[in-house]
C-alpha cells in the first residue's frame, strides 16, 4: 500500500531525530565536564542513595579526624605539662635532699625555702595549663582555674585539729608557726605565740572570741585562724624550739582545686509530701536516669517502676524490684547499676514519686571513631592533689589519691616541705623528702597514661586514613566516569548526531519542484 510522505512529516521526524542524538550527545559533555556518571537522582537511584552514604561517611571521617587532631593537641600539651612538672619534682627533691642533713643551718634552709617556694607556685601554674583558653586540668570546668594558692594547717599531734575544725582566713607569703603557752582546752584568753620569720622573733597573742558559734580565734599578723572551743593542746616551753615538745602548728602554703570530680553518683528525690525514702546508686552511669515509682506501695513488697534516659522523653516501663534480704530496702536495677532505695523508718511510696540518678562527670570524651571515644582532659585533684572541698561535704579536706596515704598528694607534700623549710625543721623536710617519691610516682602514672592515649591516638588515624581510602574507592567505583569509554561514545555521537543533521539537510532540499 502506497503510503504518501508529507514535508510535515519529513520536518518532525527529522527534528526529532536531531534532538534525540543531540540529548545523548549533552549527556555525554555533562559527564565529561563532571567526571561523574552520576549526576541527577534520575541518572541512577539506587547509585545515587550508595553515593550520598559514601559521602555521609566521608563526612563523618572528616569529623573524626578533627576531633583525632584536637585531642593531640589536648595530649601532647599534658604530656609536656607532665615532662616539666618531673623535671620540677627532680629539683625540689634535690633541695630537700640537701635540707634533710644535719650540716645545715636555719639560715641555709631559709635559702633553700626561697627556690622551693617560688618551685611550688610554678607546679600550681602547670597545674592550671590551659589549650585554646580551656584548663585541660579542671574537669568540665574548662572556663576555671582548677588550682588557686592557699594556706593550710599542720600539727605534730595528730588528731588535734580535725579538717572542718579550724578555718583560716587571710594570705601570707611566709609560713606562720603557732606554739601554745597553756595546757589544756582554749578558751578566751589562753595565751600562745607565733613566728612568721622562721622562729627568729616570735610575738605573743591570746585567743579571743569573734562571736561565732563554737569558734575561737587567733590573730597571726596578717592571718587569722579559727579553732573549735574545747581544742586541746599541750604547753611549749618558752625556750623550747623541738617541736617534739607542745603543740606546735604550721600554717603553709597549698593548693585548692576548684575543678570537677567522678567521685559519687548523687540520688535526688522527688517525693510526695512526708515520703522519707532515700535512694542511693552504684555502678557506671553515662548520663542521668530519671526512676518513676508506677504503684503505690511498700520497700517490703516487689516495687513497680519505670526509667528514663533521655529526661523523660521515653520511659521503659514494666519493672519491679529484686527481692532484697534487708527491711527497709529494695533493689531497682536500672542500666548501668542498681538504685537502692532505703526506708529510713519511713518505707512508704506513692505513685509517681521519682528519683534522679545523676553522676558527676569531669572528663571530657572525643568521639574518635563511630565506636571509639577518648579522654582528652585530667581531673587534676586526681593527679596533682591539694584541698578539695567536696560538693557533699560541709568542709574541704586534702586530697588521698587512689585511696593511698596523703604522701601521694604533691601539692600537699610541696606545701608541706615549704612550711617545714622556712620554719627550720629538720625532721619535717627529711619526712617531706619521703613523701615526694610517692607524689612522684603519681605524676610519673598519669604521664604514661596520656602517653597511651598519644599512642592510640596515632593508631585510630591510621585506621580512619584505611577507611577513608576504600570509601573514596567505592565512591568513584560507583559515581565516576570511565573517561576512555566516555571518549569513545562522546566521538561516535558526536559523529551520529553530524550524520543526522547531514542527512536531514539532504532529505530537505528535495522537491518536486527541482524537476519541473
Amino acid at each position: 500500500m502506497a503510503l504518501r510522505v508529507a514535508q510535515q512529516m519529513i520536518y518532525s521526524s527529522s527534528v526529532s531525530y536531531m534532538n534525540s542524538s543531540l540529548t545523548q550527545l549533552m549527556e555525554s559533555n555533562l559527564q565529561a565536564s563532571s567526571q561523574k556518571k552520576i549526576n541527577r537522582p534520575s541518572d541512577d537511584p539506587v547509585g545515587m542513595t550508595r553515593v550520598l552514604g559514601y559521602r555521609d561517611n566521608i563526612a563523618a571521617i572528616d569529623q573524626f579526624e578533627t576531633n583525632i587532631s584536637m585531642a593531640e593537641g589536648w595530649l601532647n600539651l599534658a604530656d609536656a605539662t607532665m615532662v616539666q612538672v618531673n623535671t620540677v619534682i627532680t629539683r625540689v627533691k634535690e633541695l630537700a635532699e640537701q635540707a634533710a642533713t644535719g650540716t645545715l643551718s636555719a639560715d641555709n634552709r631559709a635559702q633553700i625555702a626561697s627556690e622551693a617556694r617560688q618551685l611550688f607556685k610554678q607546679l600550681i601554674a602547670m597545674g592550671n595549663t590551659e589549650f585554646d583558653g580551656k584548663a585541660i586540668f579542671a574537669g568540665h570546668k574548662t572556663n576555671t582555674q582548677p588550682f588557686t594558692e592557699s594556706l593550710w594547717l599542720t600539727t605534730n599531734q595528730p588528731g588535734v585539729v580535725s579538717n572542718a575544725g579550724f578555718t583560716i582566713n587571710g594570705f601570707n607569703e611566709t609560713t606562720t608557726v603557732v606554739q601554745y603557752l597553756q595546757t589544756g582546752a582554749l578558751a578566751n584568753g589562753s595565751p600562745y605565740r607565733y613566728s612568721t620569720d622562721g622562729g627568729t622573733t616570735w610575738t605573743n597573742g591570746t585567743v579571743s572570741d569573734p562571736g561565732a558559734p563554737n569558734k575561737l580565734q587567733l590573730s597571726l599578723g596578717g592571718v587569722s585562724l579559727e579553732l573549735d572551743r574545747g581544742t586541746s593542746v599541750v604547753a611549749t616551753s618558752a625556750t623550747n624550739y623541738n617541736d617534739s615538745n607542745g603543740t606546735w602548728m604550721w600554717i603553709r602554703p597549698t593548693a585548692v582545686y576548684k575543678g570537677d570530680d567522678e567521685d559519687r553518683i548523687a540520688v535526688d528525690p522527688l517525693q510526695g509530701i512526708g515520703s522519707t525514702v532515700t535512694g542511693s546508686a552504684q555502678g557506671v552511669f553515662p548520663n542521668n536516669v530519671i526512676v518513676r515509682i508506677d504503684q503505690t506501695g511498700t520497700l517490703a513488697s516487689n516495687v513497680s517502676y519505670s526509667y528514663s534516659l533521655d529526661g523523660g522523653i521515653t520511659w521503659d516501663l514494666s519493672n519491679s524490684s529484686t527481692p532484697d534480704a534487708s527491711p527497709g530496702v529494695a533493689s531497682l536495677n536500672i542500666p548501668g547499676g542498681v538504685l537502692t532505695l532505703q526506708s529510713n523508718s519511713g518505707n512508704q511510696l506513692v505513685a509517681g514519686n521519682m528519683f534522679v540518678v545523676r553522676p558527676r562527670k569531669a572528663l571530657i570524651n572525643f568521639d574518635i571513631s563511630p565506636t571509639e571515644r577518648i579522654v582528652v582532659n585530667g581531673i587534676g585533684k586526681n593527679i596533682f592533689g591539694g584541698v578539695y572541698q567536696d560538693p557533699a561535704s560541709n568542709s574541704a579536706r586534702p586530697v588521698v589519691i587512689g585511696g593511698s596515704s596523703g604522701a601521694t598528694n604533691l601539692f600537699e607534700t610541696v606545701g608541706k616541705l615549704v612550711g617545714f623549710l622556712e620554719t627550720n625543721n629538720q625532721g619535717g623536710v627529711q619526712q617531706a623528702l619521703a613523701d615526694l617519691r610517692s607524689s612522684s610516682q603519681v605524676i610519673l602514672n598519669y604521664a604514661a597514661d596520656v602517653g597511651a592515649r598519644e599512642n592510640r591516638m596515632l593508631v585510630a588515624s591510621g585506621v580512619l586514613d584505611n577507611l577513608k581510602a576504600n570509601q573514596f574507592e567505592q565512591l568513584s567505583v560507583t559515581e565516576d566516569v570511565d573517561i576512555s569509554e566516555l571518549m569513545t561514545r562522546l566521538a561516535q555521537q558526536q559523529l551520529a548526531y553530524q550524520s543526522v543533521l547531514k542527512s536531514s539537510s539532504m532529505i530537505m532540499n528535495l522537491s518536486l519542484m527541482n524537476y519541473l
